[in-house]
């Protein structure tokens, strides 16, 4: 039989093609790792250096925006999150000072964690520049967003001064100086007696003490001015200082607003007759000036006789200046007194005064008084008497 040789050559690949034997592999070689398929070749495109600084910075951008989401939140967490205050506080923010500035103080006295984050929270509230200057009350953890609106409305703590009707300018300078509140000195030199207005001022910590006297002065001078345009204009009284100085003796003689009228007419009548006033208040303001008299020194009758410019027993028509501080009433009882007859009055025993035309009636409401005084002082030696069988 004859063979075919391309039969020959399709057995010989066939034996080609077989299953190859298998060659047994050492353990070390078995555990050896074998080479994996290879990674796609990457395109020039994907290596160009656009496309890598272009994914850095998207992910740059991603992280900024996370960070920044998280410095938000925390920050207002933070400003609106109750603060560290552990009791109720007062702050003062003097004049002129800055934001930073009171950041940093809130932060050192512990009423707020973080001044920097108190600064940016006026800033995110358009409020850096709306603090307002005065002393607050800080409650107890009041967080930065509750100081932030305490300081930008301006409701701080008002002190305050009173000057009493009927105090000298030198009484009401003390009580100004002695005012811990108030920043300054006090002026070298006083005003006139008089001169300040009886009123009760209502400032901030920090307020200067020449301002309050600024204040007073101003007032005082606009209130006796618009009373005396007003006035009668019969009154025996030639310029506004007889008027001011008739005022503080009105004032300095009676406290009730009922009876000042009554009193004012008494003295205009006296001076229309050229009696003399003898008003006991002008002796004491001629003995002592405006520091007063002492609680414990009685008027003698020395003093009565004792001659001073303001002694209105020993001379006649009205001392030099005011005695005291007029307030309104009195101003107003000067102006406009009463039409009346009367002469004279003395004090009755419940507070007020009797008033008498004639030195006869007069003497009996004297003598009704001296009898008063008398009971008066007898009760109190009959009550020491008692508390002292009592111990």
């Amino acid at each position: 039989m004859t063979s075919n040789p391309a039969d020959d050559g399709a057995i010989a690949s066939q034996h080609q093609s077989g299953p190859k034997p298998i060659v047994p592999k050492s353990a070390s070689e078995a555990l050896r790792p074998q080479a994996g398929t290879p990674p796609p070749r990457r395109s020039r495109r994907s290596r160009s250096q656009v496309v890598v600084f272009l994914n850095f910075l998207m992910s740059s951008i991603v992280l900024l925006v996370i960070a920044a989401f998280v410095a938000v939140w925390f920050g207002k967490t933070t400003f609106e999150g109750p603060g560290p205050l552990a009791t109720p506080d007062t702050f003062l923010i003097k004049p002129n000072t800055g934001v930073t500035e009171i950041a940093d103080q809130l932060q050192r006295r512990d009423m707020i964690s973080d001044a920097r984050i108190f600064r940016l929270g006026l800033r995110a509230y358009r409020n850096d520049g709306r603090l307002q200057a005065g002393e607050y009350a800080i409650p107890a953890r009041a967080s930065m967003h509750d100081i932030m609106e305490l300081l930008v409305s301006g409701k701080s703590i008002l002190h305050s001064v009173t000057i009493p009707e009927g105090l000298t300018v030198a009484q009401a300078f003390a009580r100004i100086a002695a005012a811990e509140e108030l920043e300054g000195e006090m002026p070298a030199e006083m005003p006139a007696e008089g001169s300040l207005a009886a009123d009760t001022v209502r400032f901030t910590r920090g307020l200067k003490r020449q301002d309050i006297i600024d204040r007073l002065t101003a007032d005082q001078k606009k209130l006796v001015e618009g009373i005396w345009e007003r006035r009668a204009q019969d009154l025996p009284i030639s310029d506004i200082n007889e008027f001011v100085t008739l005022a503080s003796i009105v004032e300095k003689e009676t406290a009730r607003a009922d009876e000042r009228s009554r009193v004012a007419s008494v003295f205009i009548n006296r001076l229309e007759r050229g009696m003399r006033l003898q008003s006991d208040p002008t002796i004491i303001y001629g003995l002592f000036g405006g520091e007063g008299k002492p609680a414990d020194r009685p008027i003698y009758r020395s003093d009565i006789d004792k001659p001073t410019p303001y002694n209105t027993y020993t001379i006649d028509g009205l001392p030099p200046g005011p005695i005291a501080i007029p307030g309104r009433a009195s101003l107003e009882a000067v102006a406009n007194p009463s039409r009346t007859e009367d002469l004279y009055f003395v004090a009755d025993g419940s507070g007020g005064h009797a008033f008498a035309t004639t030195l006869e009636e007069h003497n009996e409401n004297v003598a009704r008084w001296r009898r008063i005084e008398r009971q008066r002082a007898e009760a109190a030696g009959e009550a020491e008497e008692s508390d002292a069988a009592n111990e």
